[in-house]
């Protein structure tokens, strides 16, 4: 963001860890490897083909109501557009800032889960026993997964002239566990 209140969203990511292993000779820099998301498989809708792109899960974004303007993004693979509706969620249904809207508790869906929910333990006992009720089997997480993925945000209040920043704790808990699993006993 700059003094003018332009937000931009940008999120970087080299794919797998060091990217493509090549790093630009005098530059120090490692180049991405998003192409090996391509499929050899003709068949395919992500079949490698002239300008295309490879399926990717990187989705910045940007929104605004009024003079508040909010750049925003969630790093963590297919779960990204779920962690980007519960954020908006927040901030428009529930009248969240940008740092309670990171933080508050997540749950996601993957088709390696079928209808199964990953959730945090921050979400009340009473919701996930009505989930339960519900016939959905619970893979209970810390209260800061990183299995929700961890992101940030900005926001620019063009009426007061102020500037706003939030970091997720996901990305801080990240840091200071290491832990192999992320799974929790109940």
């Amino acid at each position: 963001m700059d003094r003018e209140g332009n937000v931009v969203s940008l999120i970087q990511s080299n794919y797998e860890s060091f990217g493509s292993d090549i790093v630009v000779h005098g530059m120090g820099f490692v180049l991405q490897d998003r192409g090996a998301l391509f499929s050899l498989d003709p068949a395919s809708p992500n079949a490698l083909a002239p300008r295309k792109r490879p399926f990717h899960t990187i989705i910045p974004a940007c929104m605004e109501h009024g003079e508040q303007h909010v750049g925003f993004g969630i790093m963590g693979g297919a779960n990204q557009p779920l962690a980007h509706a519960q954020f908006v969620s927040n901030v428009v249904d529930y009248g969240m800032n940008i740092q309670e809207a990171l933080e508050n508790a997540r749950f996601t869906v993957s088709p390696q889960h079928g209808c199964n929910i990953v959730i945090e333990s921050r979400v009340t006992p009473e919701v996930r026993q009505k989930l339960s009720a519900m016939g959905h089997q619970l893979d209970v997480r810390h209260e800061y997964s990183t299995a929700m993925g961890r992101g940030q945000a900005v926001m620019h209040d063009s009426k007061t002239n102020v500037n706003y920043g939030a970091s997720d704790a996901r990305a801080d808990w990240l840091c200071r566990t290491r832990a192999p699993t992320d799974a929790v006993m109940e």
